[in-house]
């Protein structure tokens, strides 16, 4: 998956990080600044010019927060000349996805989902662990100086 989005980034003429932060906010939904950046691992100062070079390439938008008119959320922009070009990318994996699935009957398919999710729990916790061991080594550099 990582070198497939690799290829593809690369082959749209986008950053890897770029694509991905785009998959992101259209799987999630509209998010602030700060989530975006939790869910990437990108620090909050390169989300910010993420953001602002997907605004730049019409993929993203800002708009205010319906549930608190003082924040921002972005959302990606529908009908981008690019979703036709990302649809036609990903295509290929879904329909592989698809034909994989419809060999499984449905008891085995939810033992499947059931590892998944258990499988991504275990990794999303164990990644915060890594950010948390990464903030601790960051504010003890920061502590010590130059």
């Amino acid at each position: 998956m990582i070198l497939h989005g690799n290829i593809t980034a690369s082959v749209l003429g986008m950053h890897p990080t770029d694509l991905f932060a785009l998959g992101v906010v259209e799987l999630h939904g509209p998010l602030g600044a700060g989530e975006l950046s939790e869910r990437t691992g990108l620090s909050t100062g390169a989300t910010t010019r993420l953001i602002d070079r997907l605004q730049r390439a019409g993929q993203l938008r800002r708009v205010p927060d319906p549930a608190d008119r003082r924040r921002v959320i972005v959302e990606k922009v529908r009908g981008h000349e690019l979703d036709e070009a990302l649809n036609a990318a990903f295509e290929p994996i879904e329909r592989g996805m698809e034909e994989v699935l419809s060999r499984f009957p449905a008891e085995r398919l939810a033992d499947v989902m059931d590892f998944l999710e258990q499988t991504t729990s275990a990794i999303q916790s164990a990644t915060g662990s890594v950010q948390k061991i990464a903030k601790t080594r960051r504010s003890t550099l920061d502590a010590s100086g130059p």
